[in-house]
This record gives C-alpha cells, structure tokens and sequence, in this order.
C-alpha cells in the first residue's frame, strides 16, 4: 500500500473443538479473507498454532490488520488465553450468530461434528431453546469415518455412493456397538454396499432427530452444519424425514468461528489492539493446581506463556483466585 495509506480492519475468529479446529479472517462486512480447518489430535494449543499460521499465510497483511479475536469451542478459554482473545463465547451462541448473519430469517440450525451433534432453535435472530448430545458418537463425523474404513470407502463418497441405493438398509444407529454389528451382519447376509451406505445415512438422521432433536419442533428455514453437513447422503436423509428443505452452507463447517469473528467484530473500539500473529514465538503451557484455602478444593488451571501467567479459572471463590501479576 502506499505510504500514509491506512489497513482495513479484520477480525479472527477460532473454533477448537475435540476432533477439528476451525480458524476464519473476516472484514468489516463480513465477508471471510482466510479459512483453514485442521485436525484438533488432542492438542488444541498446537491446533490453533497451526491455523492461525495457516490463515497468516492467506490474509494481505498489508492490506488488512486483525483489531479483535473471538473463540469458540470446548478449548474455547485455553486457546483465547493464547491468543489474548477479547471475545470468548460457547458454540451455541457463535454458531447462532454466524447462521443468523447468513440466514436472518432461520429457524432451527442442525449441527453434527466430529464427537458431538446440537441442535439450536431461533425466534427473531435470537437462540431461545438449544439441546446437545456429547454421550454418544454414533451418527457423528467419527462414527461415520469409521464404517467408511470398515466398508472400504472414503466418507466423501458416501452421499454419492448413497444415491445410488433403491433399497436403503435399515441400520440399528442408536448405539456405535449395535450400529457396527448391525452393518455387519447387512453385509454378511447379501446386503449392497450402496444399500448399506443409504441406511447408515438415513440411521444418523433419524437418531439425530429421535435423540437431540427430541421434543423440539423444528421448523424452516433449517440450516445444517458441521462436518457431517458436507455428506450430501445425510442431507438428503433429513430432508426426507423432515418433509422439508435443509439449507447447508459451503462454509457450514467454519460456522463457529465466523460467529466468533462476527462477535470479535463487535468489540468497542477502546478494547481493540492488533493481533500480532506470534504465536509460535512463545510456548503455552497449564499446570493444575489444587486450592486448600476453604472446603471446596477447587482446581484451578493456570496458563503460562514462557514462563508468565496469563490467565486462571476453575475456582469457585476469591479466595482460589490465581491473577496475572500486574505490569
């Protein structure tokens, strides 16, 4: 840019979660600069790490500087204490906040991801009623991943492979065990693959709505994301049991962390500060510490960059409160 010329202002939004961690770059009008979705393997700092490092590399950071940070995601605190995040907010409102930026007029939102599916109702852009399954990973990302391998495909297949079918299975889905000897069995009795393939996608869709969706009415506009929300089988699965329309995203599956960015988006301007994209020039760690100072033994975790704390939760009282010391 020129000299004197001014960068346009963006905003980072991050979603760590158990299985995948989602990172987007989005502008004053929301719209996404950067999107990159990575696996979670059990380290979500080192996750965020290397989507963060992946959105630097796509974003004109000459263009554009990153004001305010937002996350999301059951890492949600771990990962805001990393990035020094002004905004750190649940799934259920980022995802509500992204889908209704979209989508103004939606009114039930389908989520499955990886290990965990959701379900979220909106009246008037609001969430008034939400209810979530993280007992049970049958129908999610992972179970489907795994019967793919079992049946020699990949899980990208599946909605084709899927339409293929004339007779879909019926597949026992309420439980992984009994879904997995159920397929089986299918296949050991003369069941087709495509068949087969057909009702393990119809089984998520009605598990997810006799389970999550239980006693809540779902209406349109239905939005569905997550990663599952990317098999064109399960699509169709909940368009056919619920008789209608089921909307998905091509960026469904960043859903939360474009609700993250949208909220760090919302920052005043007097808690703004330029995000310096450093991350890998420090290292994160926790420590647990147990609190003795009353009855309720708290445990209290404790983020350290290098060797300063950063940030503190887990007490229920003042008096297991651990702070940063003051600059």
């Amino acid at each position: 840019m020129s000299a004197g010329s001014t960068r346009s202002r963006a905003y980072l939004g991050v979603d760590t979660g158990s299985i995948s961690t989602k990172g987007v770059v989005i502008d004053g009008d929301g719209q996404i600069l950067a999107r990159s979705y990575l696996w979670t393997e059990g380290a979500p700092t080192d996750a965020a790490r290397r989507v963060v490092d992946e959105l630097a590399g796509q974003v004109d950071r000459d263009r554009y500087e990153v004001v305010s940070v937002g996350t999301t995601g059951s890492a949600r605190r771990l990962v805001g204490a990393m990035l020094g995040a002004q905004v750190i907010k649940n799934e259920i409102t980022a995802h509500a906040v992204g889908t209704t930026f979209l989508h103004p007029d939606v009114r039930t939102i389908l989520e499955i991801g990886g290990q965990d599916s959701k379900i979220i109702l909106i009246e008037s852009g609001v969430a008034v009623d939400y209810a979530m399954n993280t007992l049970c990973a049958a129908g999610t990302g992972s179970f489907l991943s795994s019967q793919a391998h079992r049946l020699g495909v990949e899980v990208e297949q599946f909605g084709d492979i899927a339409a293929t079918s004339k007779h879909p299975a019926n597949i026992a889905a309420r439980c992984t065990v009994f879904a997995e000897s159920d397929l089986v069995h299918k296949l050991q009795v003369g069941y087709e693959k495509n068949d087969v393939i057909a009702g393990l996608c119809r089984a998520v869709a009605t598990n997810y709505l006799n389970n999550v969706g239980k006693g809540k009415k779902i209406q349109a506009p239905v939005v569905f994301q997550g990663g599952v929300s990317k098999n064109s089988g399960v699509v169709r699965a909940f368009e056919d049991e619920l008789g209608m329309e089921v909307l998905v995203d091509p960026d469904g599956h960043l859903m939360g962390a474009f609700g993250a960015a949208l909220l760090a988006a919302d920052v005043p301007a007097s808690e703004r500060r330029p995000f310096a994209w450093d991350v890998d020039d420090f290292e994160f760690r926790t420590r647990e510490v147990v609190c003795g100072r009353c009855a309720n033994h708290c445990e209290v975790v404790c983020v350290y960059r290098d060797d300063e704390l950063i940030d503190s939760w887990g007490n229920r009282c003042e008096r297991g409160a651990v702070r940063p010391r003051a600059h």
